[in-house]
């Protein structure tokens, strides 16, 4: 997205490598607040949970990752960076508390629609991406968010973690996260076509067994085909 705006190579790079630093951040302290729950939860898959490194380890590697994020971002200049860490500190919010409430959504939402604007507010002369891209964006999130907390949806409401997912329920959420990637990809490409191609991502996660990580992973194949409706259909301008 960053090449096809005109960044550059070394745009991109900035671009990306703040991204990473921030997503860096953002899942190395969501690790540290549930470390105690993961390991009641029994989530071996977690290193803090399962003892694999230390908490003081993950939050010193946190500490430097929010650094570069800073500094990567003010890079790409003052107003894409702006927007930027308004995306990372959304994805803090969620971790320190929302992720809690019934506003769980509201973070990824944020996050997921401010991305695209952090690059196209980078280059000389940068403006907002189209109301559609940042409608895209946000829906995108939600249904990340949805699809994401699937699998871990009994041990949270045990863990007293009661965010939107966890409130309505298993079959609701599969709903809203197919409902959600749907609007997303119709938002930016209207049509059949694009019902066809993000059928399959949809039965996976109405399909998918309880504990399965697939539906996430099938609203990451949903998001690449909006991205590729995105770069394809609108062209460097986003």
């Amino acid at each position: 997205m960053a090449l096809a705006a005109g960044r550059g190579v070394l745009g991109t790079a900035l671009t990306t490598g703040a991204v990473a630093a921030g997503q860096l951040s953002i899942g190395w302290s969501n690790d540290l607040v549930d470390r105690g729950r993961d390991a009641d939860a029994g989530r071996t898959d977690k290193p803090l949970a399962g003892r694999e490194v230390s908490a003081g380890r993950v939050a010193g590697a946190t500490r430097w990752a929010v650094v570069c994020c800073v500094l990567l971002s003010a890079a790409c200049g003052p107003a894409a960076a702006t927007v930027h860490l308004v995306a990372v500190a959304a994805g803090w919010a969620y971790n320190l508390r929302l992720k809690a409430t019934a506003w769980s959504w509201l973070p990824y939402a944020v996050a997921f629609a401010l991305l695209p604007a952090f690059v196209t507010l980078a280059p000389p002369g940068g403006r907002w991406p189209a109301p559609a891209v940042l409608g895209a964006g946000a829906l995108l999130g939600v249904s990340a968010h949805f699809a994401n907390v699937l699998p871990d949806l009994a041990a949270d409401r045990a863990a007293g973690v009661r965010g939107l997912p966890q409130r309505l329920g298993r079959r609701v959420s599969a709903t809203a996260a197919v409902l959600a990637a749907t609007a997303a990809a119709l938002l930016l490409a209207p049509g059949w076509p694009t019902l066809a191609v993000t059928a399959p991502p949809a039965l996976t996660v109405l399909l998918a067994p309880p504990r399965s990580r697939a539906p996430f992973l099938a609203v990451i194949a949903a998001a690449a085909v909006a991205l590729a409706v995105l770069l394809f259909g609108r062209g460097p301008g986003l």
